[in-house]
């Protein structure tokens, strides 16, 4: 599973020193089962499952604090966002295939909205 995360998130873990500075700038560490470091070295340690069975993932805000304090580029934020794509993905097969996309287009959506969402959910 580790390899489907820094897949998704594009990130590698080992890069982390566990400085803490990602936790100190992250508005919801206080409502986070595990902060944002601590996040990060359970991915890299391989405690994925207790990951997918926290709740505490989905208290992250996506604000992306802990990227901009990150001396060294961890970005928690996206493995977060990774391991939550897999939770999603681990609920059950493809929502999303290839031969949907066109029936979803709508000129007041953003593109980009669509290509998340065929990412998010499939596969």
């Amino acid at each position: 599973m580790l390899d489907v995360i820094k897949e998704i998130s594009g990130v590698n873990p080992r890069k982390c020193m566990k400085c803490g500075k990602c936790t100190a700038a992250c508005p919801a560490f206080d409502e986070m089962e595990y902060h944002p470091h601590q996040f990060v070295d359970m991915v890299e340690t391989g405690r994925i499952d207790e990951l997918l069975n926290s709740k505490g993932m989905y208290y992250c805000l996506s604000c992306f604090a802990c990227v901009e304090r990150c001396p060294r580029s961890v970005e928690p934020a996206r493995l977060i966002e990774a391991v939550r794509t897999l939770a999603l993905r681990k609920q059950g097969g493809d929502h999303m295939t290839p031969d949907m996309v066109p029936g979803k287009l709508d000129e007041n959506l953003p593109q980009q909205a669509i290509t998340s969402a065929f990412r998010k959910y499939r596969k």
